[in-house]
């Protein structure tokens, strides 16, 4: 009688060291002919239908970016459904969800499992909010976010933060995020975190920084992926102060000082104007990616220190690591700010023979922003005629303004109401047409793209100017009168102009493109954003201090001018970070050397 429990004891032991077997291979299965021949095993073996084993095939499959051929075989026609469980479902969930390219098969897997009467649990929704993040889908989110009140997995941290973070990747849906952000007990970094990744990822970087002090306030310890994140809004506003303050608390903390971090410090001191302690941190790493060549290859570039950039790619393959298409922008872009024609036409065609890189239109731009800054008009003509794709609207725009000021009005008039067929609602094309009509003394035609511009409800972006003083930024716009100080520092602007205008400066009236005199010209150019800006650091700031100064805009020539004379009559060097560049000002004298 005893011998039907042995029996069945010996086949058991043999299925569980099977599936074990089965187990282990998948373990150490790295390419997707090994993973081929153990699904023969599984099929050999009566195993293909084990829920265990197929969780950990899927699994396996994503690591090998084959996650479609493990579903082929989970949803396979012959499929023992009544195996199915949560588990394996969430794992070809997540594994969809993680993929650059299948996210909506994410979605796709989970309205099967509903389906088959499969019951999700908390881990299943993080991955479906992730994969709402990747499709950018706001309404989506928000039906999967009913799902989880719905079911009472709102409380769940990991589901309220990655919610957080699904909201803040779609377009409209920051004010959601903030919304789960102060319904949460926020008690862990990771929300602190989330919710402040979210105000950098949709540009709102004021709000990030101020989120961070209250996060410091509450005592809350940050993590490196806070730093990484608040070094980012640093960087977009130009906080040096803040942001060295951050690469202080990162030594006093003792948080670690990853690779991503100190890319993070890398852009943040090369946005912020602090370029050479970029490199020094670069100089500092243990380990160095493709991401911290192209970060500091690309902060030199932005101020116009070409040469030394070039040094750096030159490095960076003699060292051994090869560049990608992103790189090669940085150094085109260094090349462009540096007026190094011959080198960038040289690296243009290095990329394309050496590297085999198909050039994206960031690279065509480059290229045609150099000849175009190099004052080689037929050359970048040429070039935009001879591209193998078509131009994008920011190179024709580049083009229009290099014939502008070469003379070429009609062309460039031309090129504007090309732009103005194929992008109707974008404001800068109107303003470009109207600076021509200006150019050109047509004051009526001027008035007339004004007018369309209102019709449409087109507003002309402001020129603004943020400055970081006292770890407070301030931010000013042209002709800006809402400071409580606004009477002094319009007294320290038009103080500003007398005493310049002792040293040599002459304004350059002929900047302002409306039909008014000279004198409401002058007045005109004293209004903009950056001088009031210069003022107010003059009047707020330690005597023979340097300035650092953010323009949304690029800077005119005449607050080009004005800042060189500004930096020499008040012993100041005067830091410009303008919208394509930064300007240095030192003693009546600028590092662009006035080629930008």
């Amino acid at each position: 009688m005893q011998f039907p429990s042995i029996r069945n004891k010996f086949i058991n032991y043999n299925r569980r060291a099977a599936e074990q077997n089965c187990l282990s291979l998948l373990g150490t299965c790295n390419s997707l002919s090994k993973l081929t021949q153990i699904h023969a095993h599984l099929l050999k073996s009566g195993l293909h239908n084990n829920p265990l084993v197929l969780t950990k095939f899927s699994s396996t499959s994503s690591d090998l970016n084959a996650i479609d051929y493990a579903s082929s075989i989970v949803f396979s026609k012959d499929a023992d459904t009544q195996l199915y469980d949560t588990f394996l479902f969430n794992s070809i969930i997540r594994a969809y969800a993680q993929t650059n390219h299948t996210k909506q098969n994410a979605i796709f897997s989970y309205n099967l499992m509903l389906r088959y009467s499969i019951t999700p649990n908390k881990f299943t929704y993080p991955f479906l909010l992730k994969a709402s993040a990747g499709l950018l889908d706001l309404n989506l989110g928000k039906q999967i976010h009913g799902s989880v009140i719905k079911v009472g997995f709102d409380t769940d941290p990991y589901v309220q933060n990655t919610t957080v973070h699904m909201y803040s990747c779609c377009a409209g849906g920051i004010e959601f995020a903030r919304k789960v952000f102060d319904e949460m007990s926020k008690s862990s970094p990771v929300s602190w975190s989330a919710m402040i990744g979210g105000y950098v990822w949709v540009g709102r970087s004021t709000e990030a920084v101020g989120l961070f002090r209250e996060m410091q306030v509450a005592g809350v310890r940050p993590d490196e992926i806070t730093m990484v994140s608040i070094l980012s809004a640093c960087a977009d506003l130009g906080a040096l102060e803040l942001g060295k303050w951050v690469q202080f608390y990162v030594e006093k903390e003792g948080i670690p000082r990853t690779t991503e971090l100190c890319n993070a410090l890398i852009g943040m001191f090369a946005k912020c104007g602090d370029v050479d302690e970029a490199v020094r941190v670069f100089r500092k790493m243990n380990e160095k990616t493709i991401v911290s060549w192209t970060s500091v290859i690309v902060g030199l570039a932005m101020h116009g220190r070409g040469a030394e950039a070039v040094s750096f790619f030159d490095e960076m393959r003699r060292v051994g690591m090869n560049p990608d298409d992103v790189v090669f922008i940085g150094l085109l872009s260094a090349c462009s700010h540096a007026g190094l024609v011959e080198e960038g036409c040289r690296y243009f065609d290095l990329m394309v023979n050496e590297f085999a890189i198909v050039p994206k239109i960031e690279h065509y731009g480059c290229m045609v922003d150099m000849f175009s800054r190099a004052g080689l008009v037929k050359k970048a003509l040429e070039f935009v005629q001879e591209m193998p794709i078509e131009p994008n609207p920011v190179i024709w725009r580049t083009l229009i303004n290099v014939c502008r000021s070469h003379g070429e009005l009609e062309l460039s008039e031309s090129i504007s109401k090309r732009l103005i067929g194929d992008e109707p609602m974008h404001g800068s094309n109107y303003v470009l047409l109207s600076n021509i009509y200006a150019k050109m003394f047509r004051w009526e035609k001027k008035t007339k793209i004004r007018k369309m511009m209102e019709k449409k409800g087109i507003r002309k972006v402001p020129g603004c100017t943020m400055i970081e003083l006292n770890s407070e930024i301030y931010e000013f716009v042209a002709g800006d009168r809402t400071h409580d100080r606004d009477e002094e520092i319009y007294k320290m602007v038009d103080e500003m102009g007398r005493e310049i205008k002792k040293a040599g400066y002459v304004p350059a009236t002929s900047d302002v493109l409306l039909d008014i005199d000279d004198e409401d010209k002058e007045d005109t150019l004293n209004r903009h954003s950056e001088k009031i800006a210069i003022a107010f650091a003059l009047l707020n700031s330690p005597p023979r201090t340097a300035i650092r100064i953010v323009k949304n805009l690029r800077v005119c020539g005449d607050c080009h001018s004005a800042t060189k004379f500004i930096s020499k009559v008040y012993d100041r060097e005067i830091v410009v970070r303008d919208r394509n560049r930064f300007h240095h000002f030192r003693d009546g004298s600028c590092s662009c050397k006035d080629f930008w």
